[in-house]
């Protein structure tokens, strides 16, 4: 629905103020029922000529009764106008956050949807629909394309269809992490490689190694060639954690641990985590995408929500590049509140 009424906002632009306009007719006719057409003009501060039409209009439809004693709304016009809030003026609100994240934080592409991921699996599924249609609109023929892990990427997975003439590549841009297997980089990867018809290479390592393993790793011909394919990617879907907890999920040691905590790290993303201002606080012994080869990417699509992500998204922000943000409205709100 939400993606309907922007695709209405960008072909017919006139559409909204047009409904905002009706609405609040309709809503004024019903907090002073019975009303005149010159009251009514007088009240929506417009002509009796301009609200003609629109009465008619009204009328026409079953929302408004026009009596001798003056105009009623219906039991449709009520229905009307206690769904409009719920519907066109949460769409307005949401509009105007992504208007306002853009201007706080520099974005290009900012896409939101309501409510909070944190409290619902549809809110997720929602960001994760928004993002792959974005994803769809970028598509090259022959795109590298290469991702994180975690439940908001692997929303994403579930969206995609394939698109004519594209056959992308898909690869991990990091080892697997946790028990979840669906939520891990691979499983993400063979799943968006089938819904886009494309191929895959997967990365059959750990996300976090010792050093002395890293350093054996890396050289092995399917990690090198995996690797090599990380720094051509063309488009990098990824998330964003929250550096404590992402920390826990890796079982960091106490030192590690301590560190990230004393040194005051608040996000987490591609093994690297970081504080409010930017500042890379300790990076993971791992295979994948570093910060310096983030910045080639032609597109990096960051996925995350809840109000639980804001500080971590924030931090985000200053540490790496992002070129579309597909988010929720508590993360937004969260986000937009902690700038003031």
């Amino acid at each position: 629905m939400n993606e309907w009424i922007r695709l209405q906002e960008k072909l017919v632009p006139e559409l909204l103020p047009l409904m905002e306009e009706r609405y609040t007719i309709l809503k004024t006719i019903s907090q002073f029922q019975p009303i005149g057409r010159r009251a009514l003009a007088e009240q929506v501060n417009n002509t009796e000529r301009h609200i003609r039409g629109e009465i008619e209009f009204l009328e026409k439809q079953g929302f408004i009764e026009i009596t001798n004693k003056g105009m009623f709304v219906t039991d449709s016009g009520k229905r009307v106008v206690e769904a409009y809030l719920s519907l066109l003026g949460k769409v307005s609100n949401i509009s105007g956050l992504e208007k306002k994240m853009k201007q706080l934080f520099n974005l290009k592409n900012v896409f939101i949807v309501p409510g909070d991921s944190d409290q619902s699996e549809d809110v997720k599924k929602e960001m994760g629909e928004q993002a792959a249609s974005f994803i769809m609109n970028h598509l090259t023929a022959n795109a590298i394309i290469s991702v994180t892990g975690g439940s908001t990427v692997a929303a994403v997975a579930d969206y995609l269809t394939p698109v004519e003439n594209v056959t992308p590549l898909l690869v991990p841009a990091r080892g697997g992490l946790g028990s979840h297997y669906e939520y891990q980089a691979n499983s993400i990867c063979v799943k968006m490689a089938q819904q886009l018809k494309g191929s895959y290479r997967l990365l059959h390592i750990p996300d976090h190694v010792s050093h002395e393993s890293y350093e054996t790793m890396k050289n092995e011909p399917d990690v090198k060639e995996v690797t090599a394919l990380m720094n051509q990617a063309d488009i990098v879907i990824h998330g964003v954690g929250s550096a404590i907890k992402m920390a826990k999920r890796r079982n960091s040691d106490e030192a590690i641990l301590t560190k990230i905590k004393n040194d005051e790290a608040t996000g987490e993303a591609f093994g690297y985590y970081f504080d409010r201002e930017g500042n890379t606080i300790h990076k993971v012994n791992s295979i994948g995408i570093t910060k310096e080869q983030l910045q080639q990417v032609q597109l990096v699509l960051t996925v995350a929500g809840g109000s639980s992500k804001a500080e971590a998204l924030s931090s985000y922000f200053k540490w790496g590049k992002i070129d579309c943000l597909v988010t929720d409205e508590a993360a937004a709100n969260k986000l937009i509140s902690m700038q003031k």
